[in-house]
Formats: structure tokens, sequence, C-alpha cells
């Protein structure tokens, strides 16, 4: 407890020109002089990638050096045809470059408007301004839900205690009095006061992990790590495969000249290539942000759009969520004490803390004459305040069942009876309750408040909370999507109860089913067990959130909390995807991975069924690539050991490329799946493409010895067929990711071999892709390409049955 409040002036302090008082703050003139000599809190380090890191990724990365030097050397023998690939890769890295740019300016936009703001008193007037144009000397205001902007000492508190976990990992709260030092990134959770501006920017402690915290950074992510994993193997493979594959095609007999042999083997590289799969990666996220952007979601991380596709337990704040977070004064039921000492005292209590709840008590109330000789402010922790006025008589504002956690006989009893009663009507209920002895201070001087010995309870406040007109149907969606939901709110249980029924949780038909967190066993093991089976809790302490939250991931759940108040911040910052309410506390902004901007909860179903069509969208574009990367290594072996010529031109891989990967993955990857992610992502993948690049290349190869032993056409005959078998193949691939065939993908698949049907019907075509068609090698790769077709839809069907069941809407 302090004697202090944060509206006294310091008589101590000494204004200067230079310092600011603790009442008027630095002038106009002495901010500019700051802000000129670079004293300000603004950072280096930006919300996104700059733009010359942008196109550095995009431009500089392994494989594109690899196809460009190949880009080379086929320049060099002439065939300029066969450099198609080059003009692929510049047009992917413009892609690239162009909607990274485009995702980067739009979210740069949304974090600016997003953006912490900090109170400061500048000529002696509070104010709002940007967290980065806090100068050093600035008098900062900080109040319960605030992250210190910088480092400094306090020079007034009332009641303060700091979360200084982002930077110690210490849970517990630090109490914190005038004299004190305070840091950047800790999050004041209860009380308030002012701090004059040290250390600030990048000099600051802990600046950079505050930074952290708003930033679009790439986090761990199992798609990211998968495709790495790919890259570094097919790389592998390329070293030990291309300096063999060289060496056979100067040494086959199939190749007539140098330029055959460097043909055949920068034909065989590039097809091992997989260029487009990062590229179309990071557009699937990029493109799944700006998505979600347009629905008033800030995605601040962008793997935790892979995180919602894998979310299968939502966490649910009460008020903010299922409720509107605007608490509103209902009335005042006295219990035998005067109305004027009610009226007086719940002015006072309201004045010093600086929450919605007092805010709404205040509004009601006349102007306090009483003054504070002492102050309790409220704590999420405590869920009380107290308040001693000059006459030494404390009052007592909070939750009933903690200000009184076992009524005597009587009045105390009575009282509980009747706010029990009106928290089953739904209504939140707080107890006034007064007594002639001070609040305790523990067992040592500087402990935890304590509540006095006795205490009588004064009036019921009832306060009326408006549930969200679209809950009823986002928990709807939830359930019938398979998505656990729970509710946990630190109001009182039969409170959330009453809401978690009234907007259909399933498992919760009333006020009683609501299970009261301070009966929770403290055990991670059974804490888990009753998770499981209940779905709605009352009076959930802040550490409790993150038990309950960690508890669900020790049964393999992938959890998804939101919330908009700072006793929610470290319970969103150890859950899987933090979903923070755009009005919320600048420190549950800060920690989540998402920010609901306009603070409606019902767009929450819009995210997670984007999350959900952008993974399973880049998990069929996978396949499509890894599929032309498996049957390119195999017929490169084939090549090496049989010292023939590669069954395939360049230009022939860049026209099957467009045609069955580029193309159609582009298109799929923008198509509706409502598929829910589970990991195994690498296992599917090649569980798939493997045995069906096995397939394309056999019967590529097959294809193109029948065209050479029935037809006689030389290394160009065989290659026109082989190519004819790929595309065949190829698109029946295609139309095996493209299930469930909704119309579009129908259409999208008949367009691709309508451009096939043009490209072998069209003779002045066939010379660009090196065609030498005859009716009999377009019988031959008719006949092994359907071949083919039925061999990839009997490998899928049996690949499927090894992969647990995956539900597609």
């Amino acid at each position: 407890m302090a004697s202090e409040s944060p509206e006294r002036t310091d008589a101590t302090e000494s204004p200067s020109p230079s310092r600011p008082t603790s009442t008027s703050g630095l002038s106009t003139a002495e901010v500019a002089q700051r802000v000129a000599a670079g004293r300000t809190n603004a950072s280096d380090t930006g919300t996104s990638r700059p733009l010359l890191h942008i196109v550095r990724a995009n431009v500089l990365t392994p494989f594109n050096g690899l196809l460009a030097t190949l880009f080379v050397v086929i320049a060099v023998t002439g065939r300029w045809q066969n450099a198609l690939f080059g003009l692929v890769v510049l047009a992917n890295t413009l892609i690239g470059v162009v909607q990274e740019v485009r995702a980067k300016r739009t979210l740069d936009r949304l974090a600016i408007l997003n953006a912490p703001r900090a109170r400061v008193v500048r000529d002696g007037a509070l104010g709002e301004i940007a967290v980065e144009d806090v100068v050093a000397d600035d008098l900062v205001v900080i109040r319960a839900g605030d992250q210190i902007p910088a480092d400094g000492l306090l020079l007034e508190a009332t009641g303060l205690e700091v979360d200084e976990s982002l930077l110690t990992g210490e849970s517990d709260p630090v109490a914190k009095a005038a004299g004190d030092e305070v840091r950047s990134g800790a999050i004041a959770v209860a009380g308030g006061g002012r701090f004059r501006a040290g250390a600030v920017g990048d000099e600051a402690y802990a600046a950079r992990l505050a930074t952290e915290a708003r930033r679009f950074t790439v986090t761990h992510s199992e798609l990211v790590a998968a495709t790495n994993r790919i890259l570094r193997w097919i790389s592998v493979m390329m070293l030990v495969v291309g300096p063999v594959l060289l060496w056979s095609q100067f040494h086959s007999t199939d190749n007539e000249t140098w330029q055959d042999a460097v043909t055949g083997a920068v034909a065989a590289l590039v097809g091992m290539v997989p260029e487009g799969l990062v590229l179309l990666t990071s557009l699937a996220f990029m493109l799944g942000t700006l998505a979600l952007a347009r629905r008033q979601t800030l995605v601040q991380e962008l793997p935790a759009v892979e995180g919602l596709a894998r979310v299968d337990v939502v966490c649910l704040d009460k008020t903010g969520t299922l409720t509107h977070g605007d608490v509103a004064f209902d009335r005042v039921e006295p219990l035998g004490v005067p109305a004027a000492d009610i009226e007086q005292a719940l002015a006072l209590l309201a004045a010093r803390d600086p929450n919605a709840t007092a805010a709404a008590i205040g509004a009601a109330m006349p102007a306090p004459t009483w003054r504070a000789a002492d102050v309790v402010p409220f704590s999420s922790a405590r869920k009380w305040s107290a308040v001693v006025t000059g006459g030494r008589v404390t009052w007592v504002l909070g939750a009933p069942e903690m200000v009184l956690p076992a009524p005597t006989p009587g009045p105390q009893q009575q009282a509980r009876s009747a706010a029990d009663a009106l928290a089953e009507q739904g209504a939140r209920v707080l107890l006034l309750a007064r007594s002639d002895a001070a609040p305790g201070r523990g067992a040592a001087d500087g402990g935890a408040p304590s509540l006095p010995s006795y205490l009588q309870p004064a009036a019921l406040v009832v306060l009326a909370e408006r549930i969200r007109h679209d809950a009823a149907d986002t928990m709807r969606y939830f359930t019938e999507q398979g998505v656990a939901l729970k509710v946990i709110s630190g109001d009182n249980p039969r409170t959330v109860g009453a809401v978690a029924a009234a907007v259909g949780v399933p498992g919760v038909s009333g006020a009683a089913d609501a299970v009261d967190a301070r009966t929770l066993p403290e055990d991670p093991e059974e804490l888990a067990a009753v998770i499981g089976e209940h779905s709605a809790f009352g009076r959930v302490a802040p550490h409790q959130k993150r038990a309950i939250v960690t508890a669900l991931q020790r049964r393999g759940h992938v959890v998804a909390m939101t919330g908009d108040g700072v006793n929610d911040a470290l319970a969103l910052k150890d859950a899987d995807i933090g979903v923070a309410m755009g009005n919320g506390a600048p420190a549950t902004r800060a920690v989540a991975q998402l920010v609901l901007l306009d603070g409606r909860f019902a767009h929450l179903p819009d995210v997670v069924a984007e999350g959900r069509r952008v993974i399973a969208n880049i998990e069929r574009a996978a396949c499509l690539f890894l599929v032309k990367n498996a049957y390119s290594l195999l017929l490169a072996v084939i090549a090496a050991l049989t010292l023939s010529a590669y069954p395939l031109a360049p230009i022939q891989l860049s026209l099957i490329a467009s045609v069955t990967i580029g193309i159609p993955g582009f298109f799929l990857a923008l198509g509706p799946n409502r598929t829910r992610y589970v990991p195994g992502f690498l296992r599917r993948v090649l569980r798939f493409a493997v045995p069906v690049g096995i397939v394309v290349g056999a019967c590529a190869y097959t294809g193109y010895l029948l065209a050479r032993l029935l037809d006689g056409g030389g290394v160009d005959g065989g290659r026109t067929t082989a190519m004819l078998v790929v595309l065949v193949v190829g698109l029946w691939v295609v139309l095996v990711q493209a299930r469930p065939l909704a119309g579009w993908k129908l259409l999208l698949v008949a367009a691709l071999a309508l451009v096939v049907a043009i490209i072998v019907v069209v003779p002045p075509l066939h010379p660009v892709f090196l065609i030498d068609l005859t009716a009999l090698r377009l019988v031959i790769a008719v006949v092994v390409g359907a071949a083919g077709a039925l061999l990839v839809e009997i490998t899928h069907r049996a690949a499927a049955a090894l992969t647990a069941p995956r539900r597609s809407v």
C-alpha cells in the first residue's frame, strides 16, 4: 500500500529548465531540444523488413544463384529457347518482391494505427503520444494495463505493482514505490504512478524485447522447417547427382555435340530445383495476412497463419469477448448503510482505480468530498480494492466471494446469498463492505495487502453486461468445426456459467455448470483432467489462465487464447495463438500474435478459416512441386546409369512446370479450403510426392524408350513422347490435389488441357518446344499417360489410407 496519490505534487522536487516537475512535465521547447539531440524513444528496429532486405531475400537465394548459372550455361550453347526457365525465375522473383512490399506497406500502416500509446505530461497537460515519441526526461503517467515505454525513476506511486516477466521470467508482480526504478517492457498490473523517463530508445533496458513484441517476425513454423529440410536434401542430391550426370551426358552416344550434353545436364538440374516452392509458401502467408487485414485483423507474426489452421481449442475471456467490454453501472442495493455514505465510498474508490469498472461506477456517483488517507488499488489477483478515509474507516469493494470468502451467519451470509442470486441471472455483482480496522500488510513491512479482520456488508453494486449479438453464431461455428471452447474468466462462476449457457457453449446448460477456479488442483495432470471435463470457469487468477493453457498444450492441443485485459497477457503469450482485442490493454496487444482491431470476436471464425485455407493449400502446392523434383531426380539417375540422353529438354520442362505446377499451384493456393491442419506436413507430402513422382518418372522414361524403339525418331522423338506423357500424368496429379472438385477447379484443369492440346495441334509452336510429333508417338504418349494416371490414382489412394483422415469442406 502507498500513501501517495498520482495527483500529489512532490514538494521536494525543484523545477529546472532541463528537468520536469512532477506536475508540469517538459515544455514544448524542451521536447524539441531532445528530439533534435536524438534523445527519443524511437528504435532502429522497424515493424517489418526494409525494402532492401525484401529484395535481397527474394533475389539472392541459393536456387536463384544456381538457375542463373545454368541460364548462362545455356546461353553459351546458343540454344535460347531452352533458357525460358530464366524468365520464369525472374517473374517469380518480381512477384515475390511486389507482393511482400504490398504486404509490408499494409502491415506497417496497421502497425502505426495500432501502436501502443504512452501518457505524458507536457506543458502541464496530460496527453497521449506514440511510444516512439517519448523523449528523455518526459513525465510519464502509468496505469494498470500499460506497458512501460522507457526506463526511469518513479516520482509517485499509488499501490503500483509491476509484472516484469517479459524481462526476468518471474511472473509474480513486484511492488514499486516512489524512488524505485521501472524498466521498459514491464507491465503495470495494479495501481498507477508517474516516472521520469531516463534511458530511452535503444539505450533502454530490454528495448529490444519491447520492440520484438510488436514486430512482424517469423518464428518457428513446421511448414517453414519442413520446407527448409526438403531444400537441404535436394541440395545434397544435386551435389551428388550433378557431376555424375554431367559426366554421363558427355559420354553418351545419344548426344552428338557438347551443346547436347550440356543441355541434357541443365535440363536435369533445372527439373530438380523447386524454384517456386519457397516463393509460393511466402506468398500464401502474405496473402493470408492481407486477407485478414481486410477483416480488421492484424497479424503480428506470419507463422500465426499456420497456427490458426491447427487450433483445436479456443480459450475465451468472457468480458470483451462474449460480452461488450463497456461495463455499465446498473444500480446499488444498500445493505443497511446510509446511501450518502455508500455514494461517497464508491466515488472515492472509483477515483483511485483506472479501469473500466471503476470508470462506470465513478460516472454514476457524485464527486467525492471525502479524502483518502490510504489506498489499496484493485488487483486481478486479489479482486478487490480498498480505501481508508480520513475518519480511519476502511471501505472495500470487490468480488463478493473474495471480500467475504467465509461469511458468518447473519448479514455476511445474507449479502453473499443475495449476490449469488444476482450472479445466477448473469449480472456482474460487486460487494461494498466497511470496517473500522485498516487493511493488513502481511508478515513484514511491504507485504501483500490483506482484508481487515471483520467486514460489514454495506451494499451490492450491480453492473450490466451486454452479450454480443454475434457470440452465439461464433460459438456454433467452432462447435461445428470440432473446436473445443473453454470460457475462463475472473468473474463470478455463476455469472460466467449464465453467459456461457446463453451463447451456447457446449457442456454448459446454466450458471451451476461453471467451475470455481479456486477449487482447481495445482497438479498439472489433475488440472488437465478437470479442464477436459468442463467448459466454463470463474474466478480464474492470471496465473491459472496460464496454467490452463499449459495443461491443454500438455494434452497435445493447439490452443488459441483471447483476451483484452492485462490479466490475460501472460496466458496470451504462452498460447500457441494469442488473440488480443484492439480496444484492450496495450500489454495484451504487445504479446499477441493477432489483434482484432475492432474488438469483434466474431472475426475469429474468419481468421481460423483463413488459416486453414492458406496452410491446406500450401500442402497441395508442395505436393505438386515435389512430384516434379522426384521424377526429375529419377530421370537424372536413369540417364546417368544408362549413359543415355536426358529424356526432357529444358524448354519442355519449363512447359511442364508451368502447366502442371506453377499455374495450377497459384490458383489452388487462392481457392477455399477448410481442412483442419494437423502435424505431419512433411510426412504427408513425401508419402504422396515420392511414389507418385516415381510413377511419373517411370512412365516418362517408358514413353521415351517406346518412341525410340517403335518409331525410331531418335532423341527428339523420344523427348516429345516423354513430355506428352508427363503432361497427361501431371494433369491427373493436379486433379487429385484439387479434390473435392468444385466447378472452377474442373474449369482450371480443362483450360490447362486446352493449352496442351493447342501446342500439340498447332505446328508453328512445335519448334518452340522442340516437338517432333508423329501419330505413333502421340498414341504411345496417350496410352502410357493413361496408364500412368491410373497408377497415380492407385498410389494416391494407398497413401491416403496410410495417412490420418482429414475432413475437407
